[in-house]
């Protein structure tokens, strides 16, 4: 009874939430988040250099996030090709030329905190046309304002980035007096217009006075108080811009820096100045409010200005938008006509029928591409708009081992029972890709490649995904000895057809989705290895297939091919060097990318090929019990093999975690990983009564796992995997619950897309498959082309 009640119950959830309502609700939140984030843009609230230069948090030490905006830490060089010919000013008291020394520090990172502290100093980088000077202007009076006046009348070099901030001498001087506070008033609104005359054509930066560590201070400083530093910031936001009505003319407020403060100023020496690090952050978020919008470094979304649409991308949309006018008027005369019919018995079978099930090939293509061309729009607002808000990843344990747990349990809570007790069953190896793309998820939103032992796994995990492509494609050649065209173009459409679609709609290479390029290519060469004569698999009625060693002789011959490609990466870049496949495996410009993915994971195939042969022999030769229960060798043998695999894995996970650095590890890589590999397939797979069931969990987004690895890159991650995309600011938790649903709900749209695609346009005969395979392979040549001519006229 019990058990029937659950059953029950389970077919009543099932009813009310199901994948559809799901979808459904997901639309819901889409259409909701983008009004609310647009309107929020709308009315004031969507600058994102704003962001940067007033709000943020503290993610862990040191590392500082501007709310809804990521910092891009800038290198030597592209500080030098920002700041080219570029006079830069830095007009105050000692915590400004604190700020200056940071500041100059990025650029020339020997450079030490010399010279008289009360006076000017210079900072010129003899091999690039840069200067950088401090002014000492340690009060907001006459001679700051004589400064500012000089630079508006002189028609010789004016700076064009001037930071200026300066309060605490003069409630020193003044022993903290509200004449002083009036005074300073004075001369700031005397000041303000030559600043807003300055910034009509020039940055600048009016330094917020920095909170102190009142404990700290020396007799001399106990004046300065954060109750009258924050009359002073007062003063100053009042007076500052007031009088501005062009947002052009501006003075930039720095807020950033007291937030910073009051969350390090525990670290101050004397209680007034800023720790170093402290420093160093702020210096961080002027380079990025100026060099954002010069350099545009995709991890650096604060102060970036959009790019412009590509040709490419303007033809794409229309192509979706012609689609999408296309569905709305098909379905409105659909309805019309519908409506015009008489009424049909509401218990007759044709009104039972769903709505598409009554398309005609044509129109369901077109509803199919209009449905593609709404969620490739929510692609672009994620990750090419700037509607969203987007925000960097750090890494602690927790972020990265608590989902773990969460979807360990989950995997093993739902369970069932598999339809086959075979060795790496159709249920099983969804199972196992399915675990491993949410791991490699975790992974990727929790910047958990910093942390050496989790990288080393997910290495492992990759060339899992490889190996079972090796396995899964040499078994079904081996079976069924089907090589025709029709079937090539099925597995091609179904691995790239996102892909393709992705590198149109967001501007990107092919090989910026590394993995669909690795798993095609290695495709191809399984593909051409059992395909040339001598055909490997079934060769007539009674099943007999090759002769093992025309089997042996392939995988040995391609064993030589990737040992003499691997030997040299000039050989490997010139084998791929010729257009248009050096622009299929360029990546800015470069095969380097493209060397290093492949060379990394250059066995797991071949691995799982060898595999599947050596499982299909064991098979063969009736050396496997896979019945229900039972063990996959005799007792003794299983029992040695187990203990064995279980070594293994552990002595593996313990080399990895004992790795000094990335390049030691990914040497090692290719030649060991196959035995981790090989160690979870045997221990998954000897106990009879482990190998009868599988997570029905884990296997739902193995079945997706393509798109859900594909998708994460523009609507979970953001900036190219760079960061985080922001649905739900000031809440994280709920943030990530929504944009994950949200993920893996078009992620599943898409799989059911591509499906109904590949029925569509694939057909059986191989005829017609060629002609329609040389049609696609022009309408590339011609994308390659056009992109090609593009990037030659920028």
């Amino acid at each position: 009874m019990a058990a029937q009640a659950y059953a029950m119950g389970r077919r009543e959830i099932n009813q009310h939430f199901n994948i559809r309502n799901a979808k459904l609700l997901a639309v819901g939140f889409v259409l909701i988040l983008t009004a609310g984030h647009g309107i929020h843009r709308s009315y004031g609230g969507g600058d994102s250099c704003e962001w940067l230069l007033s709000s943020g948090r503290f993610l862990g030490e040191n590392v500082w996030q501007p709310n809804g905006c990521m910092m891009h830490k800038y290198k030597i060089s592209e500080v030098k090709s920002c700041l080219m010919n570029k006079y830069i000013t830095f007009i105050g008291d000692s915590r400004i030329r604190q700020l200056f020394y940071a500041f100059i520090k990025i650029i020339s990172s020997g450079v030490k905190e010399e010279g008289n502290k009360h006076e000017n100093i210079s900072f010129e980088d003899g091999r690039n046309p840069l200067k950088v000077d401090f002014l000492w202007y340690p009060e907001v009076n006459n001679s700051m304002k004589d400064c500012f006046k000089a630079w508006i009348e002189d028609t010789q070099q004016k700076p064009h980035i001037i930071v200026v901030g300066a309060a605490t001498w003069s409630i020193k001087i003044q022993n903290g007096s509200m004449e002083a506070l009036a005074q300073y008033k004075i001369n700031l609104t005397s000041i303000a217009p030559l600043l807003e005359k300055l910034a009509e054509t020039k940055d600048i930066y009016w330094i917020l006075q920095d909170p102190v560590y009142e404990d700290l201070l020396s007799e001399n400083r106990k004046m300065i108080t954060n109750q009258r530093i924050g009359l002073y910031n007062d003063a100053a936001l009042s007076i500052l811009n007031s009088s501005t009505r062009n947002m052009a003319a501006k003075v930039k407020i720095f807020r950033a820096s007291r937030l910073i403060a009051e969350e390090t100023m525990a670290g101050s020496l004397d209680g007034l100045h800023l720790p170093e690090t402290t420093r160093d952050i702020n210096a961080m978020i002027l380079m990025n409010s100026y060099c954002n919008k010069i350099v545009k470094p995709i991890d650096g979304s604060c102060c970036l200005p959009l790019a412009p649409l590509s040709l490419i991308q303007k033809l794409t949309g229309g192509f979706f938008s012609i689609c999408i006018i296309g569905c709305l008027v098909v379905t409105y005369f659909c309805h019309t006509w519908q409506r015009s019919k008489p009424n049909a018995d509401v218990e007759s079978e044709e009104e039972k029928k769903p709505v598409t099930a009554s398309l005609s090939t044509p129109e369901k293509l077109l509803f199919s591409l209009s449905k593609l061309g709404l969620i490739m729009g929510y692609f672009f607002l994620c990750d090419r708009a700037d509607l969203f808000m987007k925000e960097q990843k750090y890494y602690t344990h927790s972020t990265f081992f608590i989902p773990l747990v969460y979807i360990i349990v989950l995997g093993v809570f739902y369970n069932d029972n598999t339809k086959e007790t075979t060795m790496l069953n159709r249920e099983q190896t969804d199972e196992w890709k399915g675990w491993m793309q949410l791991i490699i998820l975790i992974y990727h939103i929790s910047g958990a490649s910093t942390f050496l032992p989790v990288y080393m796994h997910i290495r492992v995990l990759v060339a899992a995904y490889l190996f079972q492509t090796g396995y899964g494609h040499f078994s079904y050649f081996w079976k069924s000895g089907e090589y025709g065209i029709a079937r090539i173009c099925q597995i091609l459409f179904r691995l790239n057809f996102l892909v393709v679609v992705l590198c149109l709609v967001m501007n990107r290479p092919y090989q910026f989705y590394y993995f669909v390029p690795l798993v095609t290519f290695w495709f191809m060469v399984i593909y051409g290895t059992l395909g040339i004569w001598p055909q490997t698999g079934k060769k007539d009625e009674n099943g007999s297939c090759s002769p093992y060693w025309e089997v042996v002789f392939k995988l040995l011959g391609l064993l030589l091919c990737i040992c003499l490609l691997s030997a040299s990466q000039s050989s490997f870049e010139n084998a791929f060097s010729l257009w248009p496949i050096s622009k299929l495996f360029e990546w800015q410009g470069f095969l380097h990318e493209w060397w290093f993915r492949w060379k990394l994971d250059r066995f797991a195939v071949l691995h799982g090929m060898f595999f599947a042969f050596l499982y299909g022999a064991l098979k063969k030769s009736h050396l496997l019990s896979e019945g229900k229960g039972e063990t996959l060798f005799t007792p003794r043998m299983s029992s040695f093999l187990l203990f064995t695999s279980v070594v293994v894995f552990l002595t593996y996970s313990i080399w990895c975690a004992s790795c000094k650095n990335k390049a030691e590890c990914n040497e090692h890589h290719p030649y060991f990983s196959v035995l981790q590999i090989l160690s979870f397939v045997l221990i998954r797979n000897i106990p009879g009564y482990v190998r009868s069931v599988y997570s029905s969990f884990f296997a739902w987004f193995g079945k997706i796992s393509l798109e859900l690895f594909i998708c994460q890159y523009h609507i979970w991650l953001a900036a190219d995997t760079k960061g985080i995309l922001v649905l739900i600011p000031g809440s994280p938790v709920l943030n990530i619950i929504i944009s994950t649903f949200i993920f893996v709900l078009v992620a599943h749209e898409i799989s059911q897309i591509t499906n109904d695609l590949v029925q569509i346009t694939i057909p059986k005969d191989n005829y017609v498959a060629l002609k329609r395979l040389l049609c696609v392979a022009i309408f590339l040549f011609g994308i390659l082309a056009l992109s090609s001519f593009e990037q030659m006229n920028k």
